[in-house]
């Protein structure tokens, strides 16, 4: 109903648009478009729903009302109202886990058009300062051409640049996690500086041969005394021994914490100074939430159990592959094909082929003292090191959590934490 209809009792199966609450872009199982949240006449705030903004084509006077009180509330900056703006436009159009990348015009890739997109607001609002992060492949992908493009519009708006490339275990975390970060700041304003690291962690590659000057670190002529690089045992090793069959995702801490880390990951909110959740409380004291792992299927929890609980062990450690020349792993001819009890073979075709089989990632287990690989979308062991040193299992959403920097208190929501967890920052 529109607007100039909405007087009156309403008649059965028909509804009016009391009030726009909320706004938002897309989402899960929806197209890529503006939804607005719909309080709707005669109906409880139970019963407002999200919708797209073509849906409310009738409904200017409630659009104009929304922005008017969100301009009021500042909760919709106009130019020179903002101090910062953050961002991250997603990364899978230049990820190198991406095989179908467009090398060729990164930009006319939807995937990649949302760093147009930051970039545009930016231009829009005028911030005194501009952060974004994102993957190292935006300074290698086609020759770093995205990395280039959101550098060159910065210095095109006049904008001070720098440009750092940062690893995460650097500062504290026990994953190595590799970011480009990009800051800009107004000719009127001080360009901050990228913190310099307090761990000492080997760097194993991974910037672009191009921006090896961007990786944030002592000069040479420097000699800081910086503390030992985190391992995967100083953040996990005091959580309870879990199967791969865990359902319930919240238990009780058996052990005291045993490392500076873990000491600090399980404070609580309060403890923490932490007010981002408002009034809402955190778990009770000694609850620890989402300790369970991504469920793997009756084929891929035989294979796991089968690799050695040893450092390094992965696929290739089942019978009947074995290592030929150039370190590729291959079918052994000389012993029969095992099959699992579903008939499915022991060792599957994607493992043997993946990165022309010379990768010891599927299948892999990670170790104590490693100072773990960078977290990815999926808990999937298929072509990831993510299974548990001492444990039949993947890690569980709360190791990698940890892994990720998040406190004990934080709580995932939804079916899809494995997802979710991943593709947070840290």
């Amino acid at each position: 109903m529109d607007e100039e209809e909405e007087e009156g009792e309403l008649e059965k199966d028909e509804y009016v648009v009391q009030k726009l609450t909320d706004i938002c872009y897309g989402g899960i199982d929806r197209k890529s478009c503006i939804y607005f949240k719909v309080q709707w006449k005669g109906y409880g705030p139970e019963e407002d729903t999200w919708e797209p903004i073509e849906n409310l084509s009738d409904c200017p006077l409630k659009i104009k009302e929304f922005v008017q009180e969100g301009h009021m509330r500042k909760v919709l900056p106009l130019p020179g109202d903002v101090d910062v703006l953050c961002g991250g436009p997603p990364c899978q159009g230049i990820s190198g886990l991406n095989r179908f990348r467009n090398r060729d015009d990164p930009l006319n890739d939807d995937k990649n058009r949302q760093l147009v997109t930051f970039m545009n607001i930016v231009s829009y609002l005028r911030p005194k300062f501009v952060l974004m992060e994102n993957v190292v492949d935006i300074l290698q992908f086609a020759e770093g051409y995205l990395g280039r493009y959101a550098l060159s519009r910065l210095v095109a708006m006049n904008y001070q640049s720098r440009l750092g490339i940062m690893l995460a275990g650097c500062y504290g975390l026990p994953q190595f996690r590799m970011r480009t970060f990009l800051w800009g700041a107004l000719t009127t304003m001080v360009l901050p500086k990228h913190p310099l690291p307090t761990h000492n962690v080997v760097i194993r590659g991974g910037a672009p041969n191009a921006f090896t000057q961007s990786v944030v670190a002592y000069d040479e002529i420097q000699n800081p005394t910086l503390k030992n690089a985190l391992v995967l045992e100083d953040a996990i090793s005091d959580l309870p021994k879990v199967g791969n069959d865990q359902a319930d995702d919240v238990m009780e801490y058996l052990v005291k914490p045993k490392t500076e880390f873990q000491r600090y990951i399980r404070l609580s909110r309060k403890e923490m100074l932490d007010y981002s959740f408002g009034d809402k409380t955190g778990p009770g004291e000694g609850t620890l939430m989402d300790h369970c792992p991504l469920r793997l299927n009756k084929d891929d929890y035989e294979r796991v159990k089968r690799i050695p609980f040893e450092k390094g062990a992965n696929f290739r450690d089942l019978e009947g592959v074995r290592v030929g020349p150039n370190n590729v792993a291959e079918f052994d001819p000389e012993i029969p094909r095992v099959y699992l009890e579903s008939g499915n073979p022991l060792v599957p075709e994607y493992a043997i082929k993946f990165r022309s089989g010379k990768s010891l990632r599927p299948f892999g287990r990670l170790w104590w003292d490693e100072t773990v690989p960078t977290v990815v979308t999926s808990a999937n062991p298929h072509s990831q090191r993510i299974l548990h040193p001492s444990q039949a299992r993947v890690l569980t959403v709360r190791e990698n959590a940890r892994l990720q920097g998040f406190p004990d208190y934080y709580r995932l929501d939804g079916p899809i934490k494995e997802r979710q967890v991943y593709e947070l920052l840290c």
